[in-house]
């Protein structure tokens, strides 16, 4: 029986629908509800330090910098975050990201209090709260998986993004409340208060720790490993390019918004406030709208509908200037980014395992936020060219035209993923001492394959490769016995004797598919011969490895 909150029952009325299914989890609800409080505390907090920027430094270039020294440590240290999200224990690493915000935030409180407050502090300030944030994100949306059980993950996805798009809807104007009757101060202490309740809540959780047979991963090779992993899983690379594709595009929307407010309908704040708003009420319709509708369109449907929904709206706003159209064009664009993104993301869950999961969504962030960057200052110079309507215009036909990517780059369903450790690779034998670092381990696998089988074969080695080069092998090669046609040998290197090891332990239920085809090829009594050596230096000749040290030296001083 699944634990609920003692004594609570908020939520009871909310259990019965599969988009809050995850919420009878009792500490899922719990850090659910205290994220919920936290992210309306950065939003407040973020309206306050933009509103003091315009006083201690009224010049618009250092008011934008508010908003830069927020989402700029996203950008940059996603992936290191992603790396310690896998290889620390998670809990931790999100008290950590917790603690920082509130000391950061509490500081903020302390200067502005005693009216010592300058550009740089409150900017230096403001960009520890953005690295908390991105040491929160990949951890906070890795530890998902270990809260619910995995058929619930893509509710709870949804359930979040419903959670940072209530607050994104109602935070700013509450930051302006809180900002005009009590000053910039008070939403600094506000948010600082609202980090105390994830805290503790995150004291109260106390997550399995699954067995660790191996030593950690170092934080370089953790991070490579986590970009191989993405580039080398179809599922993933085909979700990182849709969404590249899609935030590059659909970024129009968000960064000419002041523009279309201001040229297309003739409007000023007020007005730019309530199309915001229209975004905002979108996004929470397809938040709560995201699990059933994508229960009954499945992966692809989702975002093909989701697509075509977002570039139709964009395109009729370039066309359009009632404000009453525009907003209601707005909500649908709202809806259709969320249900879009979420289903991006979702997958890119339910296609990691839990070894790099942390890794791949830091990869799945750096391409949405990146692309929104890039594709934010590419339309900018298209309005300032040709317009704002000819800009949002030619971005709607783009993103419309990105529904041609499903043709070769099919999202796959999360149901049909299988990432189970398999545990089927036999332990191999050692005679030899070797220490952990012991290396280069070179693998070979040798098959006898009849001629007539060999296109097939080959085929299926090219899956067999990518699955070896995604798992943490390099220098793969298949090589074929001039002198015995039928003798192929599958080789490949791991850097050391733990990394081979660690590769052995990421083989997936998915991969014993490939294992089965190639072993349906193999021809004898005996099945493949695997064999297992080691690189030792040869007494007076210059060790390969100390050699490529020193000219990697050489070149990087």
């Amino acid at each position: 029986m699944i634990p609920t909150i003692p004594g609570a029952n908020i939520f009871s009325t909310l259990r019965g629908s599969s988009t809050f299914l995850p919420l009878r989890n009792h500490y899922f609800a719990m850090l659910w509800t205290a994220s919920l409080v936290s992210n309306f505390g950065s939003l407040i907090q973020s309206v306050g330090a933009q509103w003091m920027m315009t006083s201690i430094a009224p010049s618009a270039d250092m008011v934008a910098l508010v908003q830069t020294a927020i989402t700029l440590p996203i950008l940059l240290f996603s992936l290191p975050s992603g790396a310690v999200a896998d290889i620390w224990e998670r809990r931790t690493v999100l008290l950590i990201s917790q603690i920082l915000m509130l000391l950061a935030s509490t500081t903020l409180a302390v200067v502005a209090y005693f009216g010592v407050m300058s550009p740089f502090v409150l900017l230096s300030f403001t960009f520890a709260l953005g690295v908390g944030a991105a040491l929160w994100g990949p951890s906070w949306q890795a530890s998902v998986g270990d809260l619910v059980p995995r058929a619930e993950v893509p509710a709870a996805v949804a359930l979040n993004s419903l959670g940072f798009n209530l607050a994104r809807a109602a935070g700013p104007a509450l930051g302006g409340v809180i900002v005009a009757a009590a000053g910039p101060e008070a939403a600094f202490i506000l948010n600082a208060f609202s980090y105390i309740a994830l805290i503790a809540a995150l004291l109260r959780w106390h997550p399995k720790r699954a067995p660790r047979h191996l030593p950690p991963e170092e934080m370089l090779p953790a991070m490579g490993a986590g970009i191989r992993y993405a580039s080398l899983s179809p599922s993933i690379r085909a979700v990182l390019l849709r969404c590249l594709s899609f935030g590059v595009v659909g970024s129009a929307i968000w960064a000419l918004l002041p523009l279309v407010a201001r040229d297309i309908i003739g409007g000023g704040p007020i007005i730019f406030g309530t199309l915001l708003g229209a975004i905002g009420v979108g996004a929470i319709i397809g938040a709560f709208g995201a699990t059933p509708i994508r229960h009954k369109l499945g992966t692809e449907r989702m975002v093909l509908a989701g697509t075509l929904v977002f570039g139709a709206a964009i395109v009729a706003i370039s066309l359009v200037s009632n404000h009453a159209l525009v907003i209601a064009l707005l909500v649908a664009a709202g809806t259709a980014w969320v249900l879009t993104l979420s289903t991006f993301n979702v997958t890119v869950q339910m296609a990691s395992p839990r070894w790099v999961m942390g890794r791949t969504i830091a990869v799945y962030q750096m391409m949405i936020f990146g692309g929104m960057a890039v594709g934010s200052w590419l339309w900018g110079l298209v309005a300032h060219h040709g317009g704002v309507a000819t800009a949002i215009g030619i971005a709607g036909c783009i993103v419309l035209a990105t529904l041609l990517l499903t043709f070769r780059l099919r999202l796959p369903e999360p149901q049909n993923i299988y990432l189970t450790p398999s545990g089927s690779w036999p332990e191999p034998e050692v005679s030899l001492k070797i220490e952990p670092t012991s290396g280069p381990i070179f693998i070979t696998v040798e098959y006898h394959v009849a001629p007539e089988n060999v296109p097939v074969f080959r085929a299926t080695m090219r899956e067999m490769r990518r699955a070896r080069r995604r798992d943490g092998a390099r220098y793969w090669a298949l090589i074929q016995d001039i002198g015995a046609p039928e003798v192929w040998t599958e080789r490949y290197e791991a850097a050391t004797w733990v990394d081979h090891l660690r590769q052995n332990a990421r083989a997936t239920v998915a991969d014993q598919d490939i294992d089965a085809r190639v072993l349906a090829l193999h021809m004898g009594p005996l099945p493949p011969k695997i064999r297992h050596f080691i690189e030792w230096p040869v007494i007076g000749a210059p060790d390969r490895r100390q050699a490529d040290v020193a000219r990697h030296s050489a070149h990087n001083p």
